[in-house]
């Protein structure tokens, strides 16, 4: 990427940065917390916590808006892969508002890793999204098809986690109470959602003057 970045440019991506590492160490040390006051070690919270598609994705772009972070970013920080990561940070935030947020209520520190994790995280990566310059690669209709690695890679991990573990983190794909053909079924839900998530966000970068 050329070193043509504006100012906003580059203190967008440092704020997301901040932000998101923010939310994924606060939701670390709670998770660990949690696991120790029921009595069990600390490698059960963080076994706990690495199950979740949410602490990926928030850990995915803060590494990604970390690469943006520098003067000159690092290789990472290409369109393939800032749009990959925003697609799945934009899912995060409407599957948990829509789907996840009534089935608990969290309080105090809980509440505040929530917010930024489920919500202000999206939100800033939706702005980092509108500001980011990428290498001008030409216009195609299949990214968000390749852009799809990052989800199917996370379901073949988690429901090896579940097969070793007997436990899933969200109830849509919980095999033991669904079955593999309906948690299945589920999964494809969710990617085909990630690939129209993935196409709004395509658009927008083909429709903005000076893309």
């Amino acid at each position: 990427m050329k070193d043509d970045r504006s100012p906003l440019g580059i203190a967008v991506p440092r704020l997301l940065a901040v932000v998101a590492w923010f939310g994924v160490l606060l939701q670390l040390w709670l998770s660990i917390n949690l696991a120790l006051a029921k009595g069990r070690p600390a490698l059960v919270g963080l076994v706990t916590y690495l199950g979740y598609f949410t602490i990926l994705t928030n850990i995915f772009v803060a590494i990604v808006a970390t690469a943006g972070s520098f003067r000159r970013p690092t290789r990472i920080y290409r369109r393939p892969v800032v749009g990959c990561a925003t697609a799945a940070i934009i899912i995060v935030g409407l599957g948990y508002h829509f789907l996840l947020r009534e089935i608990w209520d969290p309080q105090g520190a809980q509440w505040v890793a929530d917010t930024v994790l489920h919500y202000v995280v999206p939100v800033g990566a939706l702005v980092h999204w509108f500001v980011f310059r990428d290498d001008g690669a030409a216009r195609a209709w299949w990214p968000p098809l390749a852009w799809c690695w990052y989800p199917l890679l996370y379901f073949v991990y988690v429901m090896t986690r579940g097969e070793i573990l007997h436990s899933y983190p969200y109830p849509f794909i919980d095999v033991t109470t669904l079955g593999y053909r309906q948690a299945l079924i589920n999964a494809g839900g969710f990617i085909l959602g990630f690939i129209a998530v993935s196409y709004l966000l395509l658009g927008i970068r083909y429709l903005r003057p000076g893309r």
